[in-house]
């Protein structure tokens, strides 16, 4: 009989640093893609957890989970789903599904800017921004998780597409710094 050995989408992949850009994979633990339904106590199961439902392009945190929205009515979820959810919402785990990307330093807009149609500059997509939006050919999840630090979801089927196209916009632009 087989042997299956569960693996992360980018596994044995070490980061990527170039100039004073890092791309690493994250490691998202638990996701939970939840949908709102009428009639059920969503918002009060939430609220009991510290957590809102996100703002549209907005992501809600705590020490233990992180709500990022995902479209109308839609959120994900990071962290151990909450007691009750089921009764709450439509909730699937979306673990397996996902890779994540981290990509952090100065700059690190200028890598993505070449890759998403978004003005991702500080200014335009604070801390705590989300989007959903094509990087390159891509459906992708961008969060802005610090001043200088994005977090980028794309499907796991992608994971080495999107960390070839994140290398190849850092290499241009260390290219770039390197002449001028």
């Amino acid at each position: 009989m087989a042997s299956l050995i569960a693996r992360s989408p980018l596994a044995g992949q070490a980061p990527l640093v170039l100039g004073r850009l890092r791309l690493a994979e994250g490691r998202p633990g638990p996701i939970t893609s939840l949908a709102r339904l009428k009639d059920r106590p969503l918002d009060a199961l939430l609220e009991a957890a510290g957590l809102s439902f996100p703002a549209p392009n907005s992501m809600v945190s705590t020490e233990t989970h992180r709500l990022v929205w995902t479209g109308r009515d839609q959120a994900f979820l990071f962290g151990p789903p909450l007691e009750g959810l089921g009764a709450a919402c439509a909730a699937t785990d979306q673990s397996d599904g996902w890779a994540s990307l981290l990509l952090e330093g100065p700059g690190a807009e200028e890598a993505l800017m070449r890759l998403v149609p978004l003005d991702l500059r500080l200014t335009a997509f604070p801390q705590g921004r989300t989007a959903r939006a094509p990087l390159n050919h891509m459906q992708a999840i961008l969060m802005r998780t610090g001043p200088e630090a994005f977090t980028v979801l794309v499907f796991r089927s992608m994971a080495q597409s999107a960390w070839h196209e994140i290398g190849t916009a850092m290499r241009s632009l260390a290219a770039r710094a390197a002449i001028g």
